[in-house]
């Protein structure tokens, strides 16, 4: 079994450019409701974006309440 490389692990995830893109078109209190967010549970806010956007699409994936994933 082979392991995934760190690079093609980050192909997995939200680019934090793009995220940071994403976070620019909300209103600002969404904005600030994301950043919060991820000050609190101590991640990276495109991690946060992530993981809500996931929560939204399908029922069954990772959430806030789940535990912290590695990122």
């Amino acid at each position: 079994m082979m392991l995934p490389s760190a690079e093609s692990e980050m192909i997995e995830h939200l680019n934090p450019i793009a995220a940071r893109m994403m976070l620019a078109a909300f209103p600002e209190h969404i904005r600030a409701a994301f950043e919060r967010r991820a000050k609190e549970i101590d991640y990276p806010v495109e991690a946060v974006l992530e993981i809500a956007i996931a929560g939204f699409l399908d029922g069954e994936s990772l959430s806030f309440i789940d535990c912290k994933p590695r990122y």
